[in-house]
């Protein structure tokens, strides 16, 4: 409380999730060891609730209290009235999208509908499919962002092969949606591709 969670390391955070250290392990020697075991924070918040109950020291409860604090700072990215980002950069997309999508086990097709100074209005989450691919409709895409008044649009989905290299259908998809926005004065900025792997921007590509 004194000096702010941002000035804690990642196993003085995860330590106070988990609440309560094990015989011959305080909260933080514990969450310290996960981190090592797992291999970081995306090794520990990457797993599902039953997986990391199966973790030496984590157990059912903890294992819950952990996935629900990644599930709030999801929520909060998306909440109505909360943060409004600028995303105009596709790191910053990337960052954002990366937080909502990474861990997936299938595939996710979103939309990150802009206002004119490219700040975050509304998150969506509009088509889902199996690890092979989503099945995604321009008109839909192009609806919703006529409801969002929106001005500017940036496409995103994951890999949960790990695999961020975009598909020939990733590619084709992109600049059909690209011409369907157009016709309604929305500017795509950009589709991204986020996977453990990293991230590939379309935009950076020269496909946009």
């Amino acid at each position: 409380m004194e000096v702010g969670p941002q000035s804690l390391s990642d196993g003085e955070l995860l330590a106070i999730l988990l609440g309560t250290g094990i015989r011959g392990l305080s909260a933080t020697d514990l969450a310290r060891r996960l981190l090592e075991q797992l291999g970081g924070l995306s090794g520990v918040l990457g797993n599902g609730a039953s997986e990391l109950a199966q973790a030496p020291g984590v157990g059912p409860a903890r294992a819950a209290r952990l996935v629900a604090g990644l599930e709030l700072g999801r929520r909060y990215l998306a909440a109505p009235g909360g943060p409004r980002p600028a995303l105009a950069a596709p790191l910053d997309a990337a960052r954002y999208l990366s937080a909502r999508l990474l861990d997936l086990p299938h595939e996710v097709f979103c939309c990150l509908f802009l206002d004119t100074r490219h700040r975050l209005i509304r998150y969506e989450e509009l088509f889902r499919g199996t690890i092979d691919g989503a099945t995604v409709y321009p008109r839909e895409v192009v609806k919703r962002a006529l409801q969002c008044n929106a001005s500017a649009v940036i496409l995103g989905h994951n890999h949960p092969s790990g695999v961020a290299e975009p598909s020939e259908a990733d590619r084709n998809i992109t600049v059909k949606l690209a011409k369907a926005l157009a016709l309604v004065e929305i500017r795509l900025l950009d589709h991204l591709v986020v996977s453990r792997g990293g991230h590939v921007s379309l935009a950076e590509r020269g496909l946009i």
